[in-house]
């Protein structure tokens, strides 16, 4: 939506004196009905000016920006869902996972299939914490804000995901020890 321009004395006479001068192409025949008022929208606070800008300045980046924070530090920052006791384990590496599956080099399509069978086994045989390891991705893959390992930012969007969701209790990224950003730690909830 474009900022409302804002002419000058000068500017807004000659302009007045332009506009009076115009005759219509077509004659208006009748006018249009008014429009309803719209219901008062919630107003958003006014973003701040944005500076002068002459070329060789460098911008200003201390603005905060849209983009999300990193995958990881979401993970590390959501609320705990487990015991207490046993995620400050898990979270040390002290837990052994019960299971684990290798994610490495698959497509997505392939992983998919392989995570939603490897996760609902494992919670039908009891197993509380498994471990997914996805890689951290190559170097070179430019996708995404955080440029690297796309298994590695779509398995946890998967496990909050159906069928798999009602299985998963927390997801945490593994300490160094199991891969660190290249695995995750998957507690499950017992089978009811």
């Amino acid at each position: 939506m474009r900022r409302p321009r804002h002419l000058s004395p000068d500017d807004k006479a000659v302009w007045d004196h332009v506009r009076s001068q115009v005759k219509p192409l077509h004659p208006v025949k009748k006018p249009a009905p008014e429009p309803k008022p719209a219901p008062a929208a919630k107003k958003m606070a006014p973003r701040p000016p944005v500076a002068a800008f002459k070329v060789g300045t460098k911008a200003d980046i201390t603005r905060p920006n849209d983009i999300l924070p990193p995958l990881r530090d979401r993970l590390r920052s959501a609320p705990v869902t487990m015991d207490a006791k046993n995620f400050l384990r898990m979270k040390a590496g002290k837990l052994k996972p019960e299971g684990r599956i290798d994610l490495h080099g698959m497509y997505q399509d392939e992983a998919y299939p392989e995570l939603i069978a490897f996760i609902l086994n494992a919670q039908a045989a009891g197993k509380r914490l498994v471990l997914v390891i996805t890689g951290k991705g190559r170097l070179d893959d430019g996708w995404g804000p955080e440029g690297r390992g796309v298994l590695r930012r779509y398995v946890p969007q998967w496990l909050q995901l159906q069928p798999l969701a009602p299985a998963v209790l927390e997801v945490r990224p593994a300490h160094l020890k199991h891969g660190g950003d290249g695995a995750y730690y998957v507690y499950l909830r017992r089978r009811k």
